[in-house]
């Protein structure tokens, strides 16, 4: 049985770490490099970087701050934000990250997904998207969550899918930073429609919590933030509550 994953999520914005409710109302948290040094030592079995304001000013990830990473960290991580192109896939894999997330651009050109895959591999591709629930609909927006589209979710994540993706790091908005929880009931729902493997994000505030929607969501890794940013529940600790669960996790 292949181990569920834990990966603690680093927002980024110009090289520190933040944290909001929503996605608004953001706060710093610590230095990027300092905290992902921290995670890969407490066990964490992957991290996730986002530079949550790349799309929205219009700029590429920073290429710099993926090299002191990859120098600080001894496990695999995902950087994420403004990747628009071949060329900035590429300058962030050279750079020393072990995976690209792609959201806006994808969405607007849904081609980026299988032209990367193409060249790099599938396993190098994860598309991250965010969604809301309005009216019985799971809608996708772009932008760090600034701008709705008429995408909906799971035909969106299966397209993702037969165009190449290798996860779907899929984030619920309405649950995102309340630590009330994950959308468990969207997880098993994509779990049952894909065959690739799903992150769960947005939500997370217990042990139980990440449990359940392990289990009853069935994803194949949880993502959090705000638990871990704040020592909320120690990584160590997480595990092995899990390992006493059944759950089978890293140690």
């Amino acid at each position: 049985m292949v181990a569920k994953r834990i990966i603690p999520c680093l927002d980024v914005k110009d090289g520190q770490v933040v944290k909001g409710i929503n996605f608004e109302g953001l706060r710093e948290v610590g230095d990027a490099v300092d905290m992902g040094v921290k995670y890969s030592r407490d066990g964490a079995d992957e991290l996730v970087y986002l530079d949550i304001s790349a799309t929205q000013e219009g700029r590429r990830t920073f290429a710099a701050l993926v090299e002191r990473i990859a120098q600080g960290i001894d496990i695999p991580f995902t950087v994420g934000g403004g990747i628009g192109s071949i060329e900035d896939a590429a300058r962030l894999l050279d750079a020393g990250a072990d995976k690209i997330s792609v959201n806006s651009a994808a969405i607007a050109d849904p081609s980026l997904i299988g032209r990367i895959a193409s060249k790099y591999g599938s396993q190098f591709v994860v598309v991250a998207i965010d969604a809301k629930c309005i009216d019985g609909r799971w809608t996708c927006t772009t932008h760090g969550g600034k701008r709705l589209t008429d995408v909906e979710l799971f035909s969106w994540a299966r397209e993702a899918q037969e165009r190449g993706a290798g996860e779907i790091l899929f984030t619920s908005m309405d649950h995102d930073g309340t630590c009330a929880g994950y959308a468990d009931e969207v997880y098993a729902r994509l779990a049952d429609e894909l065959t690739i493997p799903v992150i769960a994000s947005g939500g997370a505030g217990s042990v139980e919590d990440i449990r359940r929607v392990l289990t009853e969501g069935r994803a194949d890794a949880a993502l959090a933030a705000s638990i871990f940013h704040y020592g909320q529940i120690p990584i160590p600790q997480l595990k092995q509550a899990l390992r006493a669960a059944g759950i089978n996790v890293r140690m």
